[in-house]
């Protein structure tokens, strides 16, 4: 897949900032936070940074899964405010190496609470280190939550609200469940959840606890690939013909939203499967853990690259101020690498495109973005890019991280 390209008119840049550090007793490691003002009177958050954090408890949830839940003192629950089916983004050193890592929050809004999951995968450092030796009073740096995996709730909606998940995948999706089912009474939920038998069954007992709390709105249906059941539709993957299945069971078209996450492969058959029955693309909303790696970023050039030629000047605005830096037209390099590069303390994690730390408003010249599968598409529209897949494509290039 080729790059796309993103031009952006000069938007009237809105210098007008006012720093806030939050009230109370500051903790020693609490950088300040900061808001953007706006002549409309709207408040939003600048920039984000990595604050240290202790883990108040961790718990076995399976073999090879551990939820974690973390202490937010009282001076950054505001900047810690998270909407259903968010993320964490988690930093700490590993043999002298930075390691950063997002995973999805799976306790609710409701709770006041900021507890993940992590599943252990075979050599990766960060979820080894959680599954085998992190412990309570254990500190991580983390930033604020990020992500655009939900649905905007309301108690007089009467929605019905459907979602695939398997494995890991459950994390964001038991979050953006129980947070529906208590913030919407009228409405209903069915949750198609694929692994491999019962133990590896990530929050089974919650699961459970929650299908008897919502007899007649949350519907549950686990399909395990591994394990036989008594009923046929239990068995089996979450694949074309089981889709098929059951629709005896479920009205696709019927779905108000609908969210999928887990393997790449099970969330772009899913998601094609149901725009192939008629279901507005806009109505179904997924998460991607990794880079898809069924569409390659293209290749710009073979020749090594040069600091001669065209150049594009690049200004980043972070935390009310700016800096500048040049960076050529032919270069592999990304703006938010090149920005790094020159000791530029830029929110990132995973590189790929995927989980929106990076994210920032084109506010002068144009881009090409190699991929961008964590941007909605009303996000596009408004001139969001992720840095971390950017390319200058204009003799300048204007970007605000400040800007959510």
């Amino acid at each position: 897949m080729g790059r796309k390209e993103f031009t952006c008119d000069k938007i009237p840049y809105l210098p007008s900032r006012i720093p806030v550090v939050f009230p109370g007793n500051t903790p020693h490691f609490q950088k300040a936070s900061y808001f953007a003002y706006y002549p409309n009177d709207e408040i939003k958050y600048m920039s984000i940074h990595f604050h240290k954090l202790a883990i108040k408890e961790i718990n076995k949830e399976t073999a090879d899964c551990v939820t974690i839940l973390l202490d937010v003192p009282e001076a950054l629950q505001d900047v810690f405010r998270f909407k259903q089916g968010q993320s964490l983004t988690m930093r700490t050193t590993i043999n002298g190496e930075e390691v950063r890592r997002t995973y999805s929050i799976c306790s609710t809004p409701l709770e006041n609470k900021w507890r993940v999951a992590i599943k252990k995968v075979e050599g990766g450092l960060f979820s080894c280190l959680a599954n085998e030796q992190l412990k309570k009073g254990d500190w991580l740096e983390v930033m604020p939550p990020v992500g655009k995996f939900y649905a905007e709730l309301d108690p007089n909606h009467k929605k019905n609200y459907l979602a695939f998940a398997a494995g890991s995948g459950i994390t964001p999706v038991i979050s953006i469940i129980k947070t529906t089912l208590q913030t919407e009474p009228q409405s209903s939920f069915t949750l198609v959840y694929g692994n491999r038998s019962r133990p590896s069954i990530i929050f089974f007992e919650e699961l459970e606890a929650l299908k008897n709390k919502y007899l007649s709105r949350f519907n549950l249906v686990n399909i395990l690939s591994r394990e036989r059941t008594d009923a046929p539709i239990n068995f089996g993957r979450i694949n074309q013909e089981k889709l098929l299945e059951l629709s005896r069971l479920i009205d696709y078209t019927l779905m108000d939203e609908t969210f999928i996450c887990g393997p790449e492969e099970m969330i772009f058959l899913v998601k094609d499967f149901l725009e192939a029955k008629g279901v507005d693309k806009k109505k179904i909303h997924f998460e991607l853990f990794t880079t898809p790696g069924q569409k390659k970023p293209e290749v710009r050039s073979q020749k090594p690259e040069s600091e001669t030629g065209p150049r594009s000047r690049i200004s980043v605005k972070l935390d009310g101020r700016s800096f500048d830096f040049d960076l050529s037209f032919n270069s592999h390099t990304t703006i938010l690498d090149a920005a790094l590069q020159q000791g530029a303390d830029l929110p990132f994690a995973c590189k790929g495109g995927v989980c929106c730390t990076c994210k920032a408003r084109l506010l002068e010249g144009e881009v090409s973005m190699d991929v961008h599968w964590g941007l909605e598409d009303e996000e596009v529209e408004q001139g969001y890019i992720l840095t971390c897949q950017s390319h200058p494509k204009t003799e300048k290039v204007v970007v605000d991280y400040d800007i959510k």
